[in-house]
């Protein structure tokens, strides 16, 4: 391996490595509903309040995250991010009343958004050649990572409380991100490759005050906050969702293994999310990014009706759940991917932080979907919104956002030449 190419993986490695640690605030707070709720009676409506205010601290904030990192490269901003994770759940382990709980949340949001606009700005600058390949690895440390600690983090909670795991996973996180930060940096010039000469790309690099102002990064945002919402209502939702099926803890035999429905779902969930990530991004660097969002967005349509029908089922919940996953985990690589093709590179942090508050948007769902679900007596109606969302961001992917990128790439080139004359 070239020494050029050594880095650049070397950079991707240990930002994945920072994903796989931040995994957990998100992927596995499901575990911690229930226990919360027995101990304290606070409701699960209130409980799952916590989950919002974390998303929309990861999102909200990460324009001005990604900014500074921009300005000032990625050590100091993650070193600070994995002070700030590992604060959040020693919180969450003290937290004896909502206010606490949603201040863990709070300063963990802040810490994940950190840590997680580092390491995709990072493989988006690393790799112009393989963006889609690159931002899914990375990104795939933040689906995977929770899959390798579901068993040890409902082990400790069953046999320590789930204020212990809290406090000893909150300390772990927060040092490994920290150990990892000073190893961490941009590219310097002539230390990376050309974009692919397949893919279309700009000549300008687009400023964020630009990138507002275009009428293309409003139709992302629309279609990442449409497909996003029913992601997170089946990440937040999935082991109540279980519980209420009364399958939770009904043992399934699969791929050779025996475990409780819910683990299961959720230690494949979360495998599949991290690997829809790679190989989607590998496929949209190939076949292109509106191309393989239509595929994947359809796929995920389909899933969540499965889901609806059959998840009463203990083999089926496990099958179908792990199909919505691995549907969805695909987002947080071809939008960041698809943002860097049409505005560049040079701000590709900032700009992606500005995308990347559709997640907060569609974060307000989640509380929604848990009233909607207990004045309905049934979860068919959120998912039936979902596998309609995911169409509708489908057909705009392939029908508006196709031509809209192709008018605005050749605007961008001819500005370029003209610059460049």
């Amino acid at each position: 391996m070239r020494t050029k190419d050594s880095k650049r993986w070397l950079q991707l490695v240990l930002g994945v490595c920072c994903m796989i640690t931040i995994a957990n605030l998100q992927y596995g707070w499901t575990l911690f509903v229930a226990p919360i709720d027995e101990k304290y009676h606070w409701g699960r409506p209130a409980i799952q309040l916590a989950f919002t205010i974390f998303i929309l601290a990861e999102t909200w904030l990460v324009p001005l995250e990604g900014y500074l990192i921009d300005r000032i490269g990625p050590r100091l901003m993650v070193a600070c991010g994995g002070a700030l994770v590992g604060l959040a759940w020693v919180i969450n382990s003290q937290a004896g009343t909502l206010f606490l709980l949603y201040a863990g949340a709070a300063v963990g949001g802040t810490g994940a958004g950190i840590v997680y606009s580092a390491a995709i700005g990072n493989a988006l600058k690393w790799f112009p050649d393989r963006r889609g390949l690159a931002s899914g690895l990375t990104s795939a440390g933040f689906g995977i990572g929770s899959a390798i600690t579901v068993i040890p983090i409902a082990t400790m909670i069953d046999l320590s409380g789930y204020q212990l795991t809290f406090l000893y996973f909150g300390i772990v996180q927060g040092l490994i991100i920290i150990l990892i930060a000073p190893l961490l940096r941009f590219p310097r010039l002539g230390e990376t490759p050309l974009p692919s000469a397949t893919k279309p790309a700009i000549s300008v690099d687009h400023h964020p005050s630009q990138v507002l102002r275009e009428p293309i990064f409003w139709l992302l945002y629309v279609m990442f906050a449409l497909v996003v919402a029913g992601g997170l209502m089946s990440t937040a939702q999935l082991a109540l969702m279980a519980l209420d099926f009364k399958i939770a803890e009904t043992p399934v035999s699969f791929l050779g293994l025996t475990l409780p429905a819910l683990t299961f779902a959720m230690t494949l969930d979360r495998t599949l999310n991290g690997i829809t990530r790679p190989f989607f991004g590998w496929v949209s660097d190939k076949l292109g990014r509106e191309n393989t969002m239509f595929m994947a967005f359809l796929l995920e349509a389909a899933a969540i009706c499965l889901l609806i029908a059959f998840g009463n089922h203990p083999t089926l919940f496990v099958v179908f759940s792990a199909m919505v996953f691995f549907a969805w985990g695909e987002i947080f690589t071809l939008f960041p991917s698809t943002c860097t093709d049409i505005f560049g590179s040079k701000f590709a942090t900032t700009n992606f932080g500005l995308l990347y508050t559709a997640k907060g948007v569609a974060a307000i769902l989640v509380p929604l979907g848990s009233v909607l679900t207990i004045a309905t007596g049934t979860w068919t109606p959120i998912f039936i919104m979902a596998a309609f969302f995911n169409t509708l961001a489908a057909g705009l992917a392939l029908l508006v956002l196709k031509p809209m990128r192709r008018r605005l790439n050749a605007s961008s080139t001819a500005v370029g030449e003209v610059r460049t004359a």
